[in-house]
């Protein structure tokens, strides 16, 4: 029996992130301390910031009490101490790590530690905010990274009216989402809308220009030696879990902050969530695992039984537009790319911009993907969540026509 309830230990959360946040609001005794100066936020709606459709109080998340602009910089296993920039030291009886995930910045000719003018990665409030004051309508802006965050960047920045171009390395964009037929739509989407899409275009450098002691950017170049006009450079090309103070404490990192079911690294009074959390070998990087981390957590914290066991995510994306017709809902689950053995079925409606494609792999939806008509995705995440055989009399057109009753 144990002498002292978890609950009765003081928390301490470094992060106030998406996971951080949620973690605090089941946990009210918690003490949060985080980087940014602004209320925690859902940084899903970053790019309708940077779009101009909200302003951040409308993506600012519940009330939770945050040490704002505080920087943890230094973790005591010994003593059980946290050492912030602030000269504070908090003492904790369990720590969560909670440090989120930094944008990677590419090894480009021509950028150095300091980013230069007129470049701006593209994964903070502040990071949108300041994208939104610099872009302007006739802006040449070149995005590179044709991921789910660049391609989001692309369509909030066309919206404004700047001239993009967007720079893909691989075959086709969202590669890690979709296939290549619905990849070629989104393109398509993108294209329609203004935005120019290279695929299987290497980026080598940028070329900035020198005024007294500042540089900024003019041009992006390709590896082929062509460039692009650039006023705007956004760099979309993937995040890093941010574990630092994780392996200056000692603790085990390998991609991430190594985590068990109880999401305990290998120190038993330390945790770990969301973006910088890796759990049975998974990085996940998604708002909705690092939601389902905090709420498991909770319950671990106040001393309840629970087990976090690994979260099958939806990816979803929906592109606005003040145009109905030129607004695009996309979503992804599973594996889209059929193995050898493998039964796909697909609906394609090229007029509509529709497409719906599922995968199923011995008896059991493995993955798909829908554009356009996401009628009937709440059903087939369902399936694919459940990871059940499905039903002999269960037809491959069916799963994709069926709308779950609405």
């Amino acid at each position: 029996m144990r002498k002292k309830t978890e609950s009765a230990l003081p928390v301490v959360v470094i992060g106030a992130g998406m996971a951080g946040a949620r973690l605090a609001a089941r946990l009210p005794w918690a003490t949060v301390v985080g980087e940014e100066r602004h209320a925690p936020y859902n940084r899903v709606l970053l790019a309708d910031v940077l779009a101009g459709r909200y302003a951040p109080d409308v993506i600012a998340l519940p009330a939770t009490e945050v040490r704002r602009g505080v920087r943890a910089v230094r973790i005591d296993r010994a003593d059980r101490l946290v050492h912030c920039d602030d000269g504070s030291v908090l003492h904790y009886g369990r720590l969560v790590l909670a440090t989120g995930s930094n944008p990677v910045l590419p090894p480009l000719r021509g950028l150095g530690d300091t980013l230069p003018d007129g470049v701006h990665p593209f994964r903070t409030l502040d990071d949108a905010l300041a994208l939104r004051a610099a872009v302007r309508p006739g802006v040449r802006a070149v995005v590179i990274g044709g991921g789910l965050l660049g391609v989001s960047a692309a369509r909030a920045l066309a919206e404004c009216g700047a001239q993009v171009v967007l720079a893909q390395q691989g075959e086709h964009l969202m590669e890690r989402q979709l296939d290549p037929e619905a990849a070629a739509l989104l393109r398509v989407h993108l294209e329609a809308l203004g935005v120019e899409v290279h695929t299987e275009c290497r980026v080598r450098g940028l070329r900035c220009t020198t005024a007294t002691t500042t540089e900024s950017v003019r041009a992006v170049e390709l590896a082929d030696g062509y460039e692009l006009a650039a006023d705007l450079t956004v760099l979309a090309c993937g995040v890093r879990p941010r574990t630092g103070l994780a392996l200056a404490a000692g603790l085990d990192v390998r991609k991430g902050i190594v985590v068990d079911d109880e999401l305990r690294t290998s120190d038993p009074y330390i945790h770990a969530l969301g973006d910088c959390a890796e759990h049975r070998s998974t990085l996940y990087g998604l708002a909705g695992p690092a939601l389902e981390q905090a709420d498991v957590l909770a319950e671990v914290l106040a001393g309840r039984p629970a087990r976090y066991e690994g979260t099958r995510a939806l990816t979803r994306l929906t592109l606005r537009s003040p145009e109905p017709l030129r607004a695009l809902d996309l979503a992804a689950f599973g594996e889209a790319r059929p193995l050898p053995g493998d039964d796909v079925v697909r609906l394609a409606d090229a007029t509509r911009g529709a497409y719906r494609t599922v995968v199923v792999r011995e008896g059991r939806l493995a993955g798909g993907v829908l554009l356009g008509d996401l009628g009937a995705v709440a059903g087939l995440a369902r399936t694919w969540q459940d990871d059940e055989p499905l039903p002999p009399a269960m037809s491959l057109l069916h799963l994709l026509i069926d709308d779950g009753g609405h």
